[in-house]
């Protein structure tokens, strides 16, 4: 399968066009993207986490200077933990003592607990002001960062709380790709997979017979593992902009891979959650007879060949399930799970049973070491 190259994708809705995702190799475009915005008379405040403002604020502040009346910053400690209502709190007072008024916009420069929280900053400020994505990690680049959905965590439960809010530009650098470490580059490659395993057999193909070259993170390479994916993830939105049915696909592996990072306590990546969620979901899978054993077997060897765990030690099944049963895609107290059937055809099922799932559990848990 051949692909090629394209620097920008349109998002729409009711065949309206909402926003673009461009597609770069530096932030030297930036301005240019933000003249649709007309910045002139606006103030932006860029919202970020300290890893991401030590790599890239300055520069990102120096492109918009140019463009803003005004730039402020705010910048809260990196990690989930702070995915949270203080977090936002914190972002409230910042613009409220610095006047910002509906006509004013937010930035979120970093990965998903960014995007996120600065995303449901900007649905619920004012109720509601415009706000950009400037996604920094993978994951972001091709899941969270696009499609507008916005939220934080409520004490153990993750995105609990949270709103439905489109980014007026996703602008993706993907150099910034080369800073990210090995084990957040395999994190976004655990969604990157996913994509193809719900949706483009062939991309999932695609994925597996060029993986040294974008595990080298080769320019090229990333360009259209990323553009792909979100070619796919935003076809799925423009179906289905809300979560009512189509977009619930994109929660393949989440199901079980949400409570596998909430009793974690959120040490083991997202990326590398839903991945495992994955395998536990394509064994459910096989054992219904929808993909083969070999399927199963090809999955797990992609996840590993791009550094991706697929075991994952000290829980039980029991707890997982328990923990499901508190995750936000319960509907009138059934799971909504995600199931292929084949590869490359996710579809919603609301029959998977505990005993399934603990069967399939079985495989991706190991005892302690």
């Amino acid at each position: 399968m051949q692909y090629e190259k394209n620097s920008r994708l349109t998002v729409k809705r009711d065949g309206k066009a909402i926003y673009d995702i461009v597609l770069a190799d530096s932030f030297a475009g930036l301005p240019k993207e933000l003249e649709t915005l007309n910045p002139a008379g606006r103030k932006a405040c860029v919202v970020t986490d300290s890893n991401v403002a030590a790599l890239y604020l300055c520069e990102v502040t120096d492109k918009l200077s140019g463009c803003f009346r005004i730039v402020t910053s705010y910048v809260f400690p990196a990690g989930e933990e702070n995915k949270n209502l203080d977090t936002v709190r914190g972002v409230y007072e910042h613009l409220i003592v610095n006047r910002f008024d509906r006509k004013d916009l937010l930035i979120a420069l970093g990965g998903g607990v960014v995007g996120d929280l600065c995303g449901f900053a900007a649905a619920t400020y004012l109720r509601g002001v415009d706000f950009i994505q400037i996604p920094t990690t993978l994951l972001s680049q091709v899941d969270s960062g696009i499609g507008g959905k916005t939220g934080v965590d409520f004490d153990a439960y993750k995105n609990m709380v949270g709103a439905f809010h489109m980014p007026k530009l996703v602008y993706t650098n993907l150099a910034v790709l080369k800073t990210l470490s090995e084990e957040q580059f395999s994190a976004g490659m655990g969604e990157v997979i996913k994509h193809g395993l719900i949706r483009d057999r062939d991309y999932y193909d695609w994925l597996t017979e060029n993986r040294d070259a974008v595990r080298a993170r080769d320019l090229d390479a990333l360009h259209l593992a990323v553009q792909e994916s979100d070619r796919i993830k935003r076809e799925v939105v423009e179906i289905d902009p809300t979560e009512q049915n189509e977009r619930a696909t994109l929660n393949f592996g989440h199901t079980l891979g949400h409570a596998i990072e909430k009793l974690k306590n959120f040490s083991l990546l997202h990326g590398h959650c839903v991945a495992l969620g994955a395998l536990a979901a394509l064994k459910i899978c096989e054992a219904r007879g929808l993909v083969t054993k070999k399927d199963v077997t090809d999955c797990e060897a992609a996840f590993a060949s791009y550094g991706i765990p697929t075991r994952v030690s000290g829980i039980s099944a029991d707890e997982v399930i328990r923990a499901t049963k508190n995750d936000k895609k319960m509907e009138a107290g059934v799971i909504r799970f995600i199931l292929l059937d084949p590869v490359g055809h996710a579809y919603i099922d609301r029959t998977v049973s505990e005993e399934e799932m603990r069967r399939a559990l079985a495989y991706i848990t190991v005892p302690e070491q």
